[in-house]
Formats: structure tokens, C-alpha cells, sequence
């Protein structure tokens, strides 16, 4: 596979090493012509390299790899393609990371019209990186787009721009068991509107950042608090996408509950105020006995890919899995309650608060069920485990 570069002065105004960092922009015309050159003379020509001879890897970014947590750091590169009128995408170019020049009456900044996508990384202990399931980001990055009136990439472009941005930046996938790599797929209205309408120019960008955990706790029992107030969707509405005024909405009740010292918010649906349907950022499971629960997929919530795997990872291990209405009283009598999401994978729940009465699992402790799952699906994800389900794909260096 080859990466494109948009120029050979993008390559040489590449960012230094760790410490020496600095910013481009890209309203600059480049100075010559496209460039294609193969990963490894990419990372050559930008950094110092260590070949993969008796398990040696590529040399890794100057980061306190003990102390990741959830948070943006810059990495070297990101992608970047365009789409007018005709509805076909430009073939895309791995630029190096920096701000974007964006028409103020773009459709993104005034009308919403977005949607992001979310994905990882992993290094296995041989050095080689695997990604998880990204066709299936594709495909809900797809319906997404047909809801939003967007054109989208093909899954096969999608995939690929995905291994360029992810090699291009391979010195920033943490050490295999100390975090792995986010890969953030944004697809924006970037032309110029004023009247409400899809605009006329769409930009479908890739940039990606190191990480850790994603809750504080870590793989440790976070405290939910239930919504009763506001709602994250409604019938009809745009819930069941990856839209970018999906997550604005919901965090203004996430602060209020951050500042009583709850994890995060879990919401109701907003017809019968009784039935659950997802956490903030994350679908949310229980456990009764052996048979696991999830709200189905019905238009306002959020078909997960990590829920997705969960479900599938469960049923091989012997669960049975139900997707339905699950209400709250459901819930309050549960042996156990998880979360999932490619950010927290898999989260315990140690306490639910409803109307101010509180609701323990498991001893505030990691639910039997919880580990199991969260075990098998991290040794796929990580290439510990044989991958009989096909879904990593590992990429050539």
C-alpha cells in the first residue's frame, strides 16, 4: 500500500521529533507536484528508524506511555480528501497535521452538517499494528451520511485512508498494554451556504491521537446517574447517527453530573421516560442470571460496533442475548450492568443513582460477566488471541 503525500515540501516541513513540535497550515498552496512514496521511505524520510529485525519496531514517539489518559495529542500527519457537486471524492493525501481554512458560512459551523467517526489501533508485542472492524465505520459512516444529505466515501476508500493516516503516524501507537492508537474519520459540510441546505463542498478528514483510558477509573466500576430531565434523542430524530450536535446536547446534563461526582449520565427514552437507552458516549448492557440485555437498535440510539462485538462475543461464549426495551426496574434489579464503546471498550458499572436512591453491583467491584467480556474482546482487538471472527486487520510496514 502506498501513502500520498501532497507534496514534496509537505514531506520536508514534516514536524520534528517529540519536543520540537510545530504547526502548519494548509491554506498554502503546495510548492510541487503530488508525490507517492511507500510507507517505510515515509517514515525514513521524516524520522529515525529502527528495522524490525528480532523484534525491533519502528522508534516511538517521546510520550509518557505509563500515564496516557483520554486526551488529545498531536501526532505528524492526517488525511484530507474533497467532494464537490458531482458527489465523488478527490483520491485523498496524507498532509502533515495543522488547522484548515474553513469559509465561515460553511454548513458544518452554521447548519450542523457532520459526522465523525471513531476506531483504533493496536500494536501487538511482535510490533505489527492491527485495526478493528474499520469496514464496519464505513458502513455507519455511510448511513449516517445518507441521513445528513452527505455524500460519503466508499468503504473501500474510507478503509484505506484509514491505513495511511495510521502508518504515516505509526511511531504514536503505544507500546503493546499501554493504550492504543484513536482514529478520529470527520466528514463535514465545508462549502459555503447561507440559506438552510446541503452544501455544495464536503472535506472527509482522518487525524488521530494516542490514548489511555477513557474514564478515570480505568478498567474500574464507574457511577451512573439516570437522566430524567433531558434527553440524549427522540423518535425520528437523528439518535440513531453519528452526528456531531448528537454529543453537544448532551453536555450540559454530563457537567451537571461530573459536578456531583458521578462518572456519567445514563438516558431515558423520551416517549415512556422509562425505558433506557444509551450513556452519553456508550451503549449500556445488563446482566441477569445468563442471559445479557441491551436496548435495541429502533432509531434513537446508537448501533455501537463495540456493542455490536460485544453481542457476538457474548453469544460464542454461551450468553444469551436479548435486544429489546429494557426499562428501568430492569435495570435497579441487575446482577450486573456494563457499558460499551470504542473508547471505554468495556466499563463496569458499580452504582446506578435514580431519584435519588442508589443501586450497588457486584461490590463496587468488576462483574464476573464484565472481565469475560471485556478479556475476549481486548485479546482480539490486541491480536492475543487467535482472530476466528475476522475482524483485524493488520497493516503492512
Amino acid at each position: 500500500m502506498e501513502l500520498h503525500l501532497a507534496s514534496r515540501g509537505a514531506l520536508q516541513a514534516a514536524p520534528p521529533l517529540a519536543g520540537q513540535r510545530r504547526r502548519f497550515s494548509l491554506s498554502t498552496p503546495p510548492p510541487s507536484p503530488s508525490l507517492s512514496v511507500s510507507s517505510y521511505q515515509l517514515a525514513s524520510a521524516i524520522f529515525p528508524v529502527r528495522l524490525a529485525h528480532c523484534g525491533e519496531t519502528s522508534e516511538l514517539a517521546d510520550l509518557d506511555w505509563e500515564n496516557l489518559g483520554f486526551g488529545f495529542i498531536q501526532t505528524d500527519f492526517m488525511y484530507t480528501a474533497k467532494c464537490g457537486e458531482d458527489g465523488n471524492f478527490s483520491k485523498g493525501e496524507v498532509v502533515p497535521f495543522g488547522p484548515i481554512a474553513m469559509s465561515p458560512s460553511a454548513g458544518v459551523l452554521n447548519y450542523g452538517q457532520g459526522l465523525f467517526e471513531g476506531l483504533k489501533a493496536y500494536r501487538k508485542t511482535d510490533g505489527s499494528i492491527l485495526l478493528f472492524r474499520p469496514e464496519e465505520n464505513a458502513i455507519r459512516m455511510r448511513n449516517g451520511a445518507e441521513r445528513m444529505c452527505m455524500p460519503a466515501p466508499t468503504i473501500e476508500q474510507f478503509v484505506d485512508a484509514v491505513k495511511q493516516v495510521v502508518l504515516a503516524n505509526k511511531r504514536w501507537v503505544p507500546p503493546t498494554g499501554k493504550g492504543s492508537l484513536y482514529i478520529r474519520p470527520l466528514l463535514m459540510g465545508s462549502g459555503a451556504v447561507l440559506g438552510l441546505a446541503p452544501a455544495p463542498e464536503y472535506t472527509f478528514m482522518i487525524f488521530v491521537s494516542p490514548v489511555g483510558n477513557y474514564f478515570k477509573e480505568g478498567l474500574a466500576p464507574i457511577n451512573l446517574i439516570i437522566e430524567d430531565n433531558f434527553h440524549r434523542a427522540a423518535p425520528g430524530g437523528t439518535g440513531g447517527v453519528k452526528t456531531i450536535g448528537n454529543y453537544a446536547s448532551v453536555l450540559k446534563a454530563q457537567k451537571i453530573a461530573k459536578e456531583k461526582g458521578y462518572s456519567d449520565v445514563l438516558y431515558l427514552d423520551a416517549v415512556h421516560n422509562k425505558y433506557l437507552e444509551e450513556v452519553s458516549s456508550c451503549n449500556i448492557f445488563i446482566v441477569k442470571g445468563n442471559v445479557i440485555s441491551t436496548p435495541a437498535i429502533k432509531g434513537t440510539i446508537l448501533p455501537g460496533i463495540t456493542r455490536k462485538s460485544i453481542v457476538q462475543v457474548a453469544q460464542r461464549n454461551g450468553f444469551k442475548v436479548e435486544e429489546r426495551l429494557v426499562s428501568v426496574d430492569e435495570l435497579l434489579e441487575a446482577d450486573e450492568v456494563f457499558c460499551t464503546g470504542t473508547a471505554v471498550v468495556v466499563s463496569p458499572v458499580g452504582s446506578i443513582t435514580y431519584l435519588e436512591n442508589r443501586v450497588e453491583y457486584g461490590n463496587q467491584g468488576i462483574g464476573v460477566v464484565s472481565q469475560q467480556l471485556y478479556t475476549s474482546l481486548t485479546s482480539l482487538q490486541m491480536g492475543d488471541a487467535e482472530d476466528c471472527m475476522g475482524w483485524t486487520v493488520q497493516l503492512d510496514q
